[in-house]
């Protein structure tokens, strides 16, 4: 048996709880977090009032270069950059904080949260195993995600460029019917 301070795991149970409220899943809980398997559970199991989802993680970078949730993974790693280079924060406190900046953001601009918070939990490992890394695009100068090992050379983003069948979903279309209205 560890001897564990008691500062750690309140700061451990606070952090859980931070990522629980925002939706995380109990890997990123497990992986961030001292707690045993068990009291994570039970801690989910509290504030959520049911277990939580089973599943396997995201493992792609794949998703964070499509259209749509490119820009939104690109908003987020901008705040979570600037984030880190003007505070001491923890890497985990540091997504914490992002992400709850990030739900803001789309609340503020009335967008659909595209982003999970494991997803952008994943974002960042991604970016720590140089999977993922941001450059500007030629036109507006943002930056943006993309993959390392693509070729990026007269690079233009979703947003100077966007695809001919974006927003062309059903959701959008909804989205824009009640924008009007």
């Amino acid at each position: 048996m560890r001897n564990k301070s008691v500062v750690a795991d309140a700061r451990d149970v606070q952090r859980a709880t931070d990522l629980i409220n925002l939706g995380a899943r109990l890997q990123v809980l497990e992986c961030e977090t001292q707690l045993s398997r068990e009291r994570l559970l039970r801690l989910y199991k509290e504030i959520r009032g049911k277990s939580p989802p089973k599943g396997m993680l995201p493992f792609s970078t794949d998703w964070f270069v499509t259209w749509m949730p490119n820009i939104h993974s690109s908003l987020f790693m901008s705040i979570y950059q600037s984030l880190i280079q003007a505070s001491e924060l923890d890497q985990i406190d540091a997504i914490i904080k992002t992400y709850q900046l990030y739900l803001e953001q789309c609340k503020t601009q009335e967008l659909e949260v595209a982003l999970s918070v494991t997803r952008a939990w994943r974002l960042v490992k991604f970016f720590d195993a140089s999977m993922l890394k941001t450059i500007p695009c030629t036109r507006c100068q943002g930056r943006f995600v993309v993959r390392t090992d693509d070729l990026h050379r007269n690079f233009v983003c979703g947003l100077c460029q966007i695809p001919s069948r974006a927003g062309k979903t059903q959701a959008a279309q909804a989205q824009a019917l009640h924008t009007a209205h």
